[in-house]
């Protein structure tokens, strides 16, 4: 298997879409058991559903590049609906008492996105680094942290490393992605006591 094709199917397995749909419910299952999957699924729906659907109709009708969205011109409308999706889903889990680390994930997906989504206006960093570098953030809430920190930290540099092999993202912007996912992940879970 070639290098480009390695990089494309990790570019693909570790979308943000695809980690923001598969992250809520693990982190419910391994946090509160099958009730906490539950409320990650509601998660799940709202938060990477909406914004999937709306990303496939874009690509679909010719508006969008690709399901990854690499015209950074184009990004603005699918990201300001992925932010009103986060938000609703915020405002539910919060109205309808969700455990508090998946209100704490959602909130930390939210101030993510508050901070990448004005950078990508002027400067194209890599989503795909901040939600995976975010998730690994929460996974290390639920599960051993050093084993989890690890193994997740090699899985972000293979994101990264396959973003800038596609040339979608320079070295840069891939870092930028990931210390912002990182930083605001670990923040936001740090001020609701998950720390």
């Amino acid at each position: 298997m070639t290098a480009d094709r390695v990089a494309r199917r990790v570019t693909d397995l570790l979308a943000p879409q695809v980690l923001v749909i598969v992250m809520p419910p693990v982190v419910g299952l391994l946090a509160q058991g099958w009730t906490g999957a539950a409320w990650g699924l509601v998660a799940s729906a709202l938060c990477g559903g909406i914004p999937a659907a709306v990303i496939a109709l874009g690509v679909r009708s010719g508006r969008l590049d690709s399901h990854h969205i690499v015209d950074r011109a184009r990004r603005t409308g699918p990201l300001l609906a992925a932010a009103a999706a986060v938000l609703v889903a915020l405002a539910l889990l919060i109205l309808l008492g969700a455990p508090t680390l998946l209100v704490a994930t959602v909130t930390a997906m939210l101030i993510a996105l508050g901070v990448t989504v004005p950078i990508t206006l002027r400067w194209k960093i890599s989503f795909h680094a901040a939600v995976s570098a975010g998730t690994v953030v929460v996974l290390t809430d639920v599960l051993p942290p050093w084993p989890a920190a690890l193994i997740g930290g090699a899985v972000v540099a293979l994101v990264c490393w396959a973003r800038v092999r596609l040339t979608h993202h320079t070295a840069a912007q891939v870092v930028a992605g990931a210390a912002v996912g990182t930083l605001t992940t670990w923040a936001t879970l740090a001020a609701f006591g998950q720390w």
